[in-house]
């Protein structure tokens, strides 16, 4: 074992000796020496900006699982296809008659528009500064409708059938994580799971209450209370019924403690609370609530509820690392292209625009648009090549560029605020054993440089590695 890492410092040492001093050399060779990187596999890319002069690398080529990072491309994609400015559309109103009673002899309809944020938490004042469905019901009220003879009909035809990627596994789908995109999504597609858990450790807890409400959810409690003081319940279900089983633990001694599980199903969702808003409004409907698409043609839009900008909502995605943002984008990307949100559609479409971007992806292999997929596959040469391009061709550059946490914020609040001192913007990725960045550095010396330090397959901790990572990055930001 001794000789293999003695050949890997030497392979490390002629890729880079010819830019790299001692210190910045020493700790990577530092960091795989030691037992828990050993079998690891790992890239990195470190290259000045604009000329592309490599400073540090390790198998830039390598295929890699990205974690989170895939949302680098995601982002980047969506922000220069559909443009800073691009906002989604969920568009209210009728098909029908309007009589002179203010009956309307047909149906009120929603036209989802797929928008990402709609209620959601990251967006309160967008949203509930006058709650959204309240301004839906005043505009059919407005529109000279109190009673309606006929249905709420939900047009979700904007997306596909498909509720999550099919290479997510068990453990994901059914947490707050693991929601999907909906054509109407609503409140992060997520609702609260609140217990109660008694004195001692080791003991049942009990459910409270479920916040939205459910209609037909049926829930199996197997979480017991635990000495620990953190969520270590999991929620297990598939996203074509409304069974869920939740094993695992949280804290003992708790009145009210609140988990969060994704809603397969956010349509229904958006139906009821419409519903409760129209009668509050003074708007009766006799029919059902109803699941199709309409004719268009016949559709008479009274309101078009509007999203905040992409480059608003992309910061939120990058900062917080939203997967249900990502997979938006991703089939909206589809939608302004084919007509309909289709997911390997949108995965199409992404390649072939980097590639006629000068970026090959050979290097690239999606199959979502978050990272969660295992199945995903991305050298940190590419990272590095689309950061490159966005910082130096993009006009999107600059809200580029401000999507990604510094250091101490978001997904970087591990990293050291005072020691970065601003010089640093980056996306994290991380799952089991999976430990990634990927962003921009400013040298000591007001050099600016793009890197990409990827990590697969390691034996120890995560809060270990990103102190390893955070002091190779201080190296860097020291030496060039």
């Amino acid at each position: 074992m001794k000789k293999r890492i003695f050949i890997l410092s030497i392979f490390v040492f002629i890729e880079v000796c010819t830019f790299a001093q001692n210190r910045s050399i020493d700790i990577l060779n530092g960091i795989l020496q030691q037992a828990e990187y050993k079998n690891a596999s790992v890239g990195i890319s470190v290259n000045r900006l604009n000329s592309g002069e490599s400073l540090l690398e390790l198998n830039k080529e390598k295929l890699l699982i990205p974690a989170s990072t895939m949302k680098l491309v995601t982002s980047a994609t969506a922000l220069e296809l559909l443009g800073a400015d691009y906002r989604f559309e969920t568009k209210v109103g009728y098909i029908g008659k309007t009589m002179k009673d203010n009956t309307l002899k047909g149906n009120i309809v929603v036209v989802g528009g797929a928008d990402p944020v709609l209620g959601s938490r990251y967006f309160k004042d967008f949203y509930f500064k006058d709650n959204f469905f309240e301004v839906w019901a005043r505009k059919i009220k407005a529109a000279g409708i109190e009673k309606v003879e006929g249905d709420l009909i939900l047009d979700a035809s904007v997306y596909d059938d498909e509720k999550i990627p099919a290479t997510w596994v068990w453990e994901d789908i059914a947490n707050y994580y693991g929601a999907g995109p909906n054509a109407f999504t609503v409140y992060d597609n997520l609702f609260h799971i609140t217990f109660k858990s008694p004195r001692k450790a080791g003991c049942a807890t009990k459910i409270i209450s479920l916040s939205p409400k459910i209609d037909g959810m049926t829930i199996k409690n197997e979480v017991l209370s635990a000495d620990n003081n953190s969520d270590m319940a999991y929620v297990f279900g598939s996203p074509f019924d409304k069974r869920r089983v939740i094993r695992g633990t949280i804290p003992r001694n708790r009145k009210a403690f609140s988990i969060k599980a994704a809603i397969h199903h956010p349509e229904e969702i958006v139906a009821s609370e419409f519903l409760k808003y129209l009668a509050k409004t003074g708007v009766f409907i006799s029919g059902k609530v109803k699941f199709e698409k309409v004719d268009k043609k016949a559709f008479q839009t009274v309101y078009i509820q509007q999203s905040p900008t992409l480059a608003e909502i992309i910061k939120v995605l990058n900062y917080e690392s939203v997967n249900l943002i990502a997979e938006h984008l991703l089939k909206q990307i589809a939608v302004e292209k084919t007509g309909v949100g289709n997911r390997e559609a949108g995965i199409k479409i992404v390649k072939e625009f980097w590639q006629s971007k000068g970026i090959s992806t050979d290097y690239l292999f999606m199959e979502d648009g978050s990272g969660l997929s295992h199945f995903n596959l991305v050298s940190p040469h590419f990272f590095t090549a689309l950061l490159n391009y966005m910082a130096t061709k993009s006009s999107n550059g600059k809200i580029f560029l401000e999507s990604l946490p510094p250091a101490g914020d978001g997904t970087l609040y591990y990293f050291n605020k005072k020691k970065f001192a601003n010089s640093l913007r980056a996306k994290s990725g991380s799952m089991t054993r999976v430990r990634c960045y990927s962003g921009y550095l400013v040298t000591n010396s007001n050099r600016k440089v793009v890197f990409s330090i990827m990590f697969n397959h390691f034996s120890g901790s995560h809060s270990k590695l990103v102190s390893e990572i955070e002091q190779l990055l201080l190296a860097v930001k020291k030496e060039f």
